[in-house]
Parts: structure tokens; sequence; C-alpha cells
């Protein structure tokens, strides 16, 4: 993962924020903002404001984390093969800066049968 090595985006972010999209972290499980929103709107990269996933695709996993079924577009996403933690897993990154997001998961539900996993930490939300 790439490091953002800019002190503006350190003073931009809480510290938990810096090590989800920095480091690799994860918030607690039911501890994000964004867990039980389902306002209408987008939700950018707290890093860089790149949209990546529209609530029109978020949906209640029952994680602790936000979940999505599809990104805002096929091009806002990069994939990883994570097997940290003893398991093998596909990290989410943001395609403009690198930030960690979350995990992506093929249990989630039709038409696309998969669960993005974010961290609030990682978003920003914009309503409409």
């Amino acid at each position: 993962m790439k490091v953002m090595n800019n002190s503006d985006i350190k003073n931009k972010l809480s510290s938990l924020a810096f090590d989800v999209t920095q480091k690799g972290g994860t918030e607690p499980a039911f501890s994000g903002i964004y867990n039980d929103l389902f306002d209408k709107g987008i939700y950018l990269c707290t890093c860089c404001n790149t949209e990546l996933f529209s609530s029109e695709h978020k949906f209640k996993s029952k994680s602790g984390w936000p979940s999505f079924f599809r990104p805002a577009n096929e091009n806002c996403l990069k994939y990883k093969e994570d097997i940290s933690h003893n398991m093998i897993r596909v990290e989410v990154l943001c395609n403009s800066c690198d930030s960690h997001l979350g995990h992506v998961f093929d249990d989630g539900p039709k038409p696309t049968l998969k669960r993005y996993c974010i961290n609030s930490v990682a978003l920003k939300f914009e309503g409409k």
C-alpha cells in the first residue's frame, strides 16, 4: 500500500482515519458514522474526494461496516490480494490516491453478489 507522505493529509484526517486509509487499519465494528446512514447521496474518498459509492447501492449487511453491492463506477477502485490475519481477502483501495477503504467479499445481495465492506472513516458523505 502506498503511504501518503503528505503532511497535509495527516493534518486533515483523524488519527483513526489516517491509520485506516494510509496504514491499512480497520475501525471497530459498529463504530462508524455511516454504518446506519441510509440517506440519499454519494460517498467520496476522505483523502482525495473521488466518488466511490452511491447510497442507491448501499445495503444493511449487519457486518458492522457500511456495505455496498457495487462501486460508483468500474474505474474508481483498485483491488489487491490481502493475505493478512491468516485469511485470503481482496483489499479495496481508492484508484486515485491508493487509500485503503476496506475489503470486498462474495456474499452480497443480487445483482452482483458482492459486499464492499468499507470503513466509515475512509469515506465522506455528500447528501442529495
